[in-house]
């Protein structure tokens, strides 16, 4: 298990499983039909912000890490990554076909005495479903779901900290991709196929509830005039059964929201915690631009700053985020919209952003914004800014 070949290994969970295993002497190839990634990545420039991962880029690529468009270089490896998930539609129900049809499109260049992984997020059954069509394709299989759970901006931190689950469709899958994953991950957790599919979806979905209720909390306190963060300080404050409560704020991004749908679906839509979370989060957007008018009036013609487009704080990942809802919610108030992000193009700096708006709303709690106080009634539901 030394050459490895990442399928869409340009992306956030691909490039820091790439540079991981190129650290510890692996030969990775990255095969992405993105070619700016690509160039990107052989000129040794991250695609996106990661902490430490472009200084690694630099003294791996061209050594023993390389980036192409071609999908032909899957063949001759010992090991072929895929890190493509399990999509939802339009009313959130997983579509599986597409996880098939990738899969698929490798048919010829895939062999029995590869093992195959499978590492993002795949709606139950998926893993075996894919171990069938490859038993189709190839007669024989190695095939193992082994599941990021990295906090994106912190992934190459937690690659090398945190347990590596591995599920697998035989003894020699699960042999072979432990071996390869005991190079990077301190711990290896055994699971069979669905139960780590589970273990996924249930992850990200307890973060979702958990935002859910702070985000349901902070509209309870907000709606009557009181202070969330003064009530939320005073039920931590030396209390260690809340020392893990989350504050307020969007939540959004690529992960949270779809696979407590996809959870829901597997529970054949009877997962009424899940659907009420997104109830709550998906509501917030309304609330603030609600609480906004109260402070303001009537929006129509007033400029509003909307400070942080991106999903999370300190990162420039758009995918998802509430802000674009929050964005075009105004829009249909008829408000001018000024939006600022230091992680992003913008039309004006902040303080010009800032010196023209009638009103704020922070979408994003950036580093950069927590230093400012802006001098028109504004809206922070993460608490940053005082009262």
């Amino acid at each position: 298990m030394n050459k490895i070949c990442i399928i869409g290994g340009c992306g956030h969970v691909g490039l820091p499983l790439g540079l991981a295993l190129a650290s510890k002497g692996c030969f990775v190839t990255i095969v992405d039909l993105n070619s700016s990634a690509v160039e990107k990545v052989n000129k040794g420039e991250l695609p996106f912000k990661e902490d430490g991962a472009e200084e690694l880029l630099k003294s791996l690529i061209s050594k023993n890490l390389v980036a192409s468009g071609d999908i032909t270089l899957v063949k001759n490896q010992d090991a072929v990554i895929f890190v493509t998930g399990t999509p939802v539609d339009e009313h959130h129900n997983p579509k599986i076909n597409e996880v098939l049809k990738v899969i698929r499109s490798y048919e010829g260049l895939l062999s029995k005495d590869q093992l195959i992984i499978l590492r993002s997020t795949l709606f139950p059954g998926s893993t075996e479903l894919i171990a069938k069509e490859l038993e189709n394709l190839l007669g024989e299989t190695k095939v193992a779901f082994c599941p990021e759970r990295i906090l994106q901006g912190k992934a190459l931190e937690e690659i090398f900290t945190l347990p590596q689950i591995v599920a697998a469709n035989s003894d020699k899958a699960y042999s072979d991709a432990t071996e390869l994953f005991s190079k990077i991950s301190p711990k290896i957790i055994r699971m069979e196929p669905k139960e780590a599919e589970l273990v996924k979806l249930m992850t990200n979905t307890w973060r979702y509830l958990e935002f859910a209720v702070s985000n349901a909390f902070y509209m309870i306190a907000e709606n009557d005039g009181l202070d969330f963060y003064k009530i939320l300080n005073a039920i931590k404050e030396d209390y260690p059964r809340a020392k893990h409560f989350p504050s307020a704020g969007l939540t959004a991004g690529p992960c949270l929201f779809k696979d407590t749908m996809q959870l829901s679906a597997f529970y054949q839509n009877n997962f009424f915690l899940g659907q009420s979370a997104m109830l709550v989060n998906e509501g917030l957007p309304n609330f603030l631009i609600q609480q906004l008018e109260k402070k303001i009036g009537n929006l129509a013609e007033k400029r509003i700053a909307l400070l942080g487009m991106t999903f999370k704080a300190n990162n420039d990942d758009t995918r998802e985020s509430l802000s674009f809802k929050i964005k075009k919610m105004l829009e249909f108030r008829m408000a001018k919209v000024i939006a600022h992000d230091p992680y992003l193009p913008n039309e004006m700096s902040l303080q010009e952003t800032l010196n023209s708006a009638n009103g704020v709303i922070l979408g994003t709690p950036h580093n950069e914004y927590k230093n400012i106080i802006p001098a028109v009634p504004y809206i922070d539901c993460w608490g940053i800014w005082p009262r």
